[in-house]
């Protein structure tokens, strides 16, 4: 991918499920280390946006293109590759770990799924809870023993885990204690700093857009209505 290019350029993006269109023609680019907000009220297609372009579920029309390569037309088989470089954090920090597996094993899945599980493996995944701000002996707690900050910490080191270039942050915050907000945001927004991440935030509430996002999206049935700098 040439550096002029965007990291990430959606054109004309639909998605219909039976007769509803639930994503109307949307288009956007999101360069590297810069985070992109898609606000709108509940029902406006951010959600289906993001799946679309997750390719989690594939759009009836339009381009997603990552890296300079076109997904929406690549196979399962060689989307594998791809997958890894953009992660998806979601909003229920504990629906998003399995309730019968420990922190460790929830962070060290990502390893052993890509193949790059070795000796080295547990360090590693105590190095990606510390990265986060968790204790690595919280490694052998069960998420239901967490917090939802500490559960949503962990989710974003299990994300780390593929070395992403972008995350999808699927209203990240929303289901948090409004003390325990800032503290992940803070923590993403240090993230984005130290490892040059790109962010597609996802979020409902306008003024922790304009303090988290470069620059916003704002949808309203299944349309772009209003884009531009915070």
């Amino acid at each position: 991918m040439s550096p002029s290019h965007p990291l990430l350029e959606v054109r004309d993006l639909v998605v219909r499920y039976g007769p509803v269109t639930a994503v109307d023609h949307v288009s956007f680019t999101l360069d590297a280390g810069e985070t992109l907000a898609l606000n709108g009220p509940s029902g406006c297609g951010k959600s289906s946006t993001v799946t679309a372009v997750l390719q989690l579920r594939r759009p009836d029309a339009g381009e997603v293109r990552f890296e300079g390569r076109e997904l929406t037309r690549l196979t399962e088989r060689e989307l594998r590759p791809v997958r890894p470089r953009m992660q998806p954090v979601f909003q229920d920090p504990y629906g998003s770990l399995s309730p019968r597996h420990r922190v460790r094993d929830a962070v060290a899945e990502p390893l052993r799924v890509q193949g790059r599980w070795d000796a080295r493996g547990p360090s590693r995944v105590a190095e990606l809870l510390d990265r986060v701000g968790l204790d690595p002996a919280y490694g052998d707690r069960f998420p239901h023993e967490l917090s939802g900050g500490q559960c949503q910490r962990a989710g974003i080191a299990r994300a780390l885990a593929s070395e992403p270039r972008l995350l999808v942050l699927d209203e990240p915050v929303s289901a948090l204690d409004p003390s325990v907000r800032a503290g992940v945001l803070n923590l993403l927004a240090d993230l984005q700093d130290e490892l040059g991440l790109a962010y597609l935030f996802i979020c409902h509430d306008r003024a922790i857009v304009r303090h988290f996002a470069d620059r916003s999206i704002e949808m309203r049935d299944g349309r772009v209505t209003r884009s531009g700098r915070q």
